[in-house]
């Protein structure tokens, strides 16, 4: 060791044992002169004092010697691959980084680092590895989540996208964010705690989740704690969306429990599901029918066997299978039923099969009786001929009365025919023929692509000749205008009768609107002639309404309405004329038969109340429930109140619809007190026609009375525009109403034109805050001024202030710190039905 390495001997040795991998440090002329302990393991051998180039492998010690002499003479970081000569001999592959000294050090040398190429790969492959998996949890389909004491701390995108949040806006939100509530969220981590605690995995088939827009989803969920050992290492979270399969597994089991036939699943021959139709069929209850072997089901083995042996080969194929027996019921009772198989995957058969069975006991009695008609038909046949021969025998003469009487046997039927399908005052098609040519137009005009002219056509005021001049002229006067329709249009038109003076005409094969037009015009024409009857000059006008085919309906129902919707629109516009049917028509027939189905909805109970949550801002709590009214109409489920409201406000249904809803209100407070449940007070809004209305006041005595309410629990709603439209009568309503100890409050407040005069003097002890200002609060300063002048202008006069609209959380803090009492909107619930209403409220201890 010369002098200069002595000098950095140390202070080289004790750096290389902080590098970690095998290094030594070699002089100017590539002497080793320091060494570190993995070194020393690594070549099993001191190579201080020779020379670095013998370290390489002979094959690449040229190479090796040529790259060490070339950094030294540098300045800079040189790396190369290479080999050395390891522990007993052996070869080994390494990645030599050399880095000069720097110039504070007395003379020139490296420091050389052998790092082995089997680690170095090891640690890329582990590096690829995960960016794999980040590239798979990044693209799953379902969403992943990593939870720890109630803080979401990692998420893919999947599920970030599931519940309407950007990713990184998940990441350190509170896990019960995503609940509908605090209190769904702490029951579900009481289920799913000690699971997990245990080191269990936990799983639930489908749960509720909440997504940021308050929309609420089903999920499957699957979760496994980290750590299985201690219950501080987080878990992980996977969740599925399952919304629309849960909404197809809904439609499917209805459809199974709805439908009138029997549907069952069999496997290896056993009974593994079913549907109610079943049940009702073979007269089972519950699962006892579960398990239950198919023979069970045939009068016989023998039976069994025989379908069996006819089914088995079918449905091997995977071809539907269809046949008709016998069946058996529980009771020992048999049937006919007409039985379809399926393979439930046409790719593996013996998954199971699906059966659908049919009770054709009817119909086979039904083809027994029509085959001992036949055969009677047949018999009496027989005997006919055999009288005929015998008669003939006996007398010739015979066989002319005979033929007569056939001959007049066939006129009877024929007459028979003729007034079954024609009417049998004017000889025309009657409704029936009427409805057989009309579909056979439909399908002539589908095939060749030509219209079809439907005119509907009423004549005008021909009640008054039938009262004036009597049934007898009317009917004259009916034949008459039927021979002229039919003289005016053309060979291939048809003419027919309804009834009364009802007519209608198909126009098939037509180019245009305007030949149908023209159809209708000299019908209009042939009947402005007069009609002289009984010495009488008779005068008769059409009103004609036409619908076209295609364009207006492609069958005989639609076609027939939406012609005679259109008739009316001509007796509308004057008589006399034709009207072609529009859109327009058909949205006024929608309304009419809209407020024809409100007139009834009252007695049959269509009605039902929802309830919506008002809030106590202070601490988030229930203060009481807005009563809102809803329409379950048959067959269409929930009509929302904007469509039907407005017809009952119209038509005046609004008062005794609105009396209705006062009583069940208070109906329902009595029901919650009997359940042992604490009411709240029940806001109902008063419409500004049932407010006017003279029987308002009685009503709500009466309704108090029979319900024996405590009327602090009711409370009554006015639109401002409603309250300022009467002055001094509203004042007489409003204290009488006040004086019963009910509250009232204004609704939609800041959207009329109010008095603060009148407001001063109104009984009320309430004021809501239109939603039109509360929509737009975090964005506008007006807004935000608007609502706290209505909050300081509510205090001094000494009224509470709802605030309706409540959607965010930032509404919720802007009105909190504003000093806003109550609040109402989708950020706490929708509107809900009462069995929804009353897990809301606090059960009586």
């Amino acid at each position: 060791m010369n002098d200069t390495q002595a000098t950095i001997a140390n202070p080289i040795a004790a750096a290389l044992q902080l590098v970690g991998l095998p290094a030594c440090a070699c002089d100017a002329a590539g002497a080793v002169f320091a060494v570190n302990a993995e070194f020393l393991a690594l070549l099993a051998v001191d190579p201080r004092g020779s020379a670095m180039a013998e370290l390489f492998a002979p094959h690449v010690r040229g190479a090796g010697a040529a790259a060490l002499a070339a950094a030294l003479a540098g300045s800079e970081t040189a790396a190369w691959d290479s080999w050395v000569i390891a522990a007993a001999g052996s070869h080994l592959a390494v990645e030599v980084t050399v880095k000069p000294f720097p110039a504070t050090l007395a003379g020139r040398g490296a420091t050389v680092v052998f790092r082995e190429i089997a680690q170095h790969a090891a640690a890329e492959a582990n590096r690829k590895v995960l960016l794999e998996q980040q590239a798979i949890l990044d693209n799953a389909s379902v969403g992943i989540l990593f939870t720890k004491n109630q803080r979401m701390l990692s998420c893919n995108p999947r599920i970030a996208e599931m519940f309407g949040y950007a990713t990184q806006e998940m990441i350190g939100m509170r896990a019960g964010t995503v609940f509908p509530s605090a209190e769904v969220y702490q029951q579900f981590g009481a289920e799913a705690g000690p699971v997990l605690a245990s080191g269990r995995p936990f799983e639930k088939k489908e749960f509720r989740f909440q997504r940021k827009d308050g929309s609420l989803f089903w999920c499957r969920v699957r979760a496994r704690a980290v750590d299985h050992e201690h219950n501080d290492g987080g878990t992980i979270w996977i969740l599925e969306d399952v919304t629309a399969s849960r909404q197809n597994d809904m439609e499917t089991e209805a459809l199974m429990n709805n439908a009138s036939i029997g549907i069952l699943f069999t496997r290896d021959c056993r009974i593994t599901r079913h549907n109610r139709g079943f049940l009702e069929m073979f007269r089972y209850e519950g699962d006892e029918a579960l398990g239950l072997h198919g023979s069970a089901l045939y009068p016989s083995p023998d039976s069994f066997e025989a379908l069996a042996v006819a089914a088995t080969p079918v449905l091997a194929l995977a071809r539907p299978f269809q046949t008709e027996v016998e069946l058996r019921r529980k009771d020992g009772s048999t049937f006919w039923a007409q039985l379809i198989a399926y393979v439930v995957n046409p790719a593996a058969p013996d998954q199971g099969t699906i059966w659908i069975v049919e009770d054709r006991t009817e119909h086979k009695a039904a083809e027994q009786s029509l085959r001992n008609a036949a055969d009677a038909v047949r018999r009496a046949r027989d005997e006919l001929e055999v009288r005929v021969l015998e008669r003939t025998a006996e007398l010739a003469g015979a066989n002319a009365m005979l033929q007569a009487e056939i001959v007049e046997r066939r006129q009877a039927e024929a007459r028979v025919h003729h007034m079954a399908y024609h009417d049998s005052l004017t000889g025309l098609p009657n409704r029936a023929l009427l409805a057989d040519r009309l579909e056979r137009a439909v399908l002539a005009a589908r095939r060749t692509d030509r219209r079809l002219a439907v005119m509907f056509l009423d004549l005008d005021r021909f009640k008054t000749i039938n009262d004036s001049l009597g049934h007898l002229t009317g009917d004259a006067l009916l034949k008459e205008v039927a021979g002229r329709l039919c003289r005016a249009v053309r060979a291939s038109d048809t003419v027919a009768r309804l009834g009364g003076d009802e007519f209608v005409v198909l126009a098939p094969h037509i180019r245009d609107t305007e030949e149908a037009a023209r159809v209708a015009q000299k019908i209009i024409d042939a009947l402005a002639l007069p009609f002289p009857l009984d010495g009488h000059t008779l005068h008769i006008t059409p009103s004609i309404g036409i619908c076209v085919c295609p364009g207006d309906g492609d069958d005989v129902e639609t076609l027939m309405r939406r012609a005679d919707t259109a008739m009316y629109h001509a007796k509308a516009a004057g008589r006399n004329n034709y009207q072609f049917f529009t859109q327009k028509m058909n949205q006024a027939a929608t309304y009419f038969e809209l407020e024809s189905c409100l007139r009834s909805a009252l007695a049959q109970s269509q009605f039902e109340l929802h309830f919506q949550p008002i809030i106590d801002t202070g601490t988030r709590r229930l203060h009481s429930l807005e009563v809102l009214l809803r329409w379950r109409r048959p067959g269409l489920g929930l009509v929302g109140p904007d469509k039907f409201i407005p017809i009952l406000e119209e038509n005046g249904l609004i008062v005794p619809v609105g009396e209705w809803v006062i009583r069940r209100a208070c109906e329902q407070i009595m029901e919650w007190k009997r359940q042992g449940l604490r009411p709240v007070p029940l806001a109902v809004n008063l419409s500004p026609r049932q407010f006017m209305h003279k029987g308002l006041v009685p009503a709500i005595r009466r309704i108090l009375d029979e319900t024996a309410i405590d009327p602090a629990l009711l409370e009554f709603e006015i639109t401002e525009t409603a309250l300022m439209q009467h002055g001094e009568q509203t004042l007489d309503i409003l204290g009488q109403i006040n004086a019963m100890g009910i509250r009232l409050s204004i609704d939609d407040f800041g959207t009329g034109y109010s008095s603060l005069a009148y407001l001063k003097r109104f009984p009320v002890k309430k004021i809501k805050i239109d939603r039109a200002f509360i929509k737009d609060l975090e964005n506008s300063a007006e807004d935000r001024a608007i609502v706290a002048a209505i909050i300081a202008l509510s205090d001094s006069l000494q009224l509470s202030v709802v605030a309706e609209g409540v959607e965010t959380e930032g509404h919720y803090a802007l009105l909190r710190r504003q000093g806003c009492q109550f609040a109402q909107g989708y950020l706490f619930s929708q509107p809900v039905p009462r069995a929804n209403a009353a897990n809301m409220l606090e059960r009586v201890s």
